[in-house]
């Protein structure tokens, strides 16, 4: 029985790429023994910091007998040829998000996956918290009566600070402002964690509407979007996402015929929650819970730990067509004016 993961990145494309590889080093019961790059001299230099091989084409990297699983970190509009690649050969897939750009190509990689039978994992670290655990908890309680509006916001300042450049050459980011590359700008990037997180708590979408500018000039993409999302159960979510946030929270806040709870409303989780349900309780007005559900193990982690030991991990293929669906969606009507029905 194996007591080792042995892992290929593939890719250091994307500015979470080295994070990952750090995870993997640090875990004990998973190595880094190869690497892929679409850009050699990138992949060359970061298989020499690792002390690992470096394979030109992807198929050679694939079909070598120590790679059990791959990460996979290229810009996201490689990611449809790169995963079904990896599905096909059977290794195991931890992918940076997006899924992909479209859900024509989400639909082919999750049969793919599925056929496979492989141990596939997308980071979506925003579920794995304390607060989003427990905002959960308490929507599928009930506490909160039937949710009627959700606004989420997730906003920093890489557009008006200018993060993504070419680096040295071969250390670049500018393809995050390449919509050609990126599948769209802020909303797509930064607004994924958002995006994921009511798609989980609120189910499956109807309609959308939304729209998107640029306000900073710094890349030719969206840098400021608002979509609003009519979910098959009634409720409303509003996403909010932007590259030109200055200062301000990044606040979740929930709505329901019963109550309502806040998390984020300043530094640190800062969690709120009122409820009609917990006056049977004692329990009267407003109160700030501190018990809170234990973080989960992070993605990377649940997937070796899956994969050696095959525990169920939290995030999967269907989530990353999720992600993919509503993305696109959100897109389609920011660039046509129109509503979008799902």
């Amino acid at each position: 029985m194996k007591q080792k993961v042995g892992v290929a990145m593939l890719s250091f494309a994307h500015v979470h790429a080295p994070g990952y590889a750090d995870q993997v080093a640090r875990n004990p019961r998973a190595e880094i023994v190869a690497v892929w790059d679409e850009d050699p001299v990138r992949g060359s230099r970061e298989a020499d910091k690792r002390g690992v091989p470096f394979c030109a084409r992807l198929d050679d990297v694939l079909a070598l007998q120590e790679v059990d699983g791959v990460v996979v970190d290229t810009p996201t509009a490689l990611h449809t040829e790169v995963l079904i690649a990896a599905a096909e050969k059977r290794k195991h897939i931890f992918t940076e998000k997006a899924l992909t750009v479209t859900v024509a190509d989400a639909d082919r990689v999750r049969a793919a996956v599925n056929a496979a039978g492989i141990r596939f994992m997308i980071s979506l670290p925003s579920r794995t918290r304390p607060e989003v655990l427990f905002a959960k908890d308490v929507i599928d309680r009930g506490l909160l009566g039937q949710i009627t509006e959700m606004r989420a916001r997730v906003a920093h300042m890489a557009a008006l600070d200018r993060w993504f450049g070419p680096g040295d050459g071969h250390s670049g980011t500018q393809w995050f402002g390449d919509e050609a590359a990126a599948g769209g700008g802020a909303f797509f990037d930064l607004g994924c964690h958002r995006v994921d997180i009511m798609r989980w708590m609120l189910g499956e979408p109807a309609s959308v509407v939304a729209r998107m500018n640029n306000v900073s000039g710094a890349y030719p993409i969206d840098d400021n979007m608002v979509a609003v999302v009519e979910f098959r159960n009634k409720a409303l979510g509003i996403l909010d996402v932007s590259w030109v946030h200055r200062a301000g929270p990044n606040p979740l806040e929930i709505y329901g015929t019963e109550g309502f709870l806040s998390v984020g409303m300043g530094s640190g989780p800062n969690i709120w929650l009122e409820s009609t349900k917990l006056e049977a309780q004692g329990i009267r007005g407003a109160i700030s819970p501190t018990n809170l559900p234990p973080a989960l193990p992070m993605p990377v982690d649940q997937w070796i730990s899956a994969i050696l030991d095959g525990t169920p991990m939290t995030i999967g293929i269907d989530d990353g067509w999720n992600l993919t669906q509503l993305l696109d969606g959100c897109y389609t009507a920011a660039r046509t004016g129109k509503a979008v029905d799902f």
